[in-house]
């Protein structure tokens, strides 16, 4: 394992929060949006990670095999996804240009699947991960230099 491994990892760690701290601004800045050029409301979007190695990468020389979970590489992004499957809601407002004009919905209009509370709660939850994440690299910074001063003696 090098030595800046650890700030590798937490580089990537950052990198994909960043991005999910970006789609969910995105989806709190279309909560009102009601067309869009794929046609209908705006669909609420999402972001996938997965750990950037599959398996362990490095194994520890000092724990059994059965024992050590090995180390990985970070993550990374694999897709921004569209929620299809939470449904929107309606809002009854008959002068919107976007109201339904004719069936048992007349009137209603078809609004986003995007709740303010989940983003806000996830919003939180990405920035306290980005923050966990240069807390690493700020502790490796601080471990390297160290290691500097106690060669340096």
């Amino acid at each position: 394992m090098g030595i800046f491994n650890s700030i590798n990892i937490a580089a990537t760690g950052m990198s994909a929060q960043r991005l999910r701290n970006d789609v969910i601004a995105n989806n709190m800045a279309n909560v009102s949006t009601t067309r869009t050029p794929e046609g209908g409301p705006f669909r609420r979007s999402r972001v996938i990670m997965r750990p950037a190695a599959e398996g362990p990468v490095w194994r520890s020389p000092f724990l059994p095999e059965s024992m050590d979970s090995g180390i990985g590489k970070g993550v990374r992004v694999l897709e921004v996804q569209k929620d299809y499957a939470t449904e929107t809601r309606f809002v009854l407002d008959p002068t919107h240009p976007d109201a339904i004009k004719t069936g048992p919905r007349q009137g209603y209009v078809e609004m986003p699947n995007v709740d303010i509370v989940t983003e806000m709660t996830d919003m939180i939850a990405a920035s306290r991960s980005y923050e966990a994440n240069a807390s690493i690299i700020d502790g490796a910074k601080a471990m390297f230099q160290q290691a500097l001063n106690i060669g340096s003696r």
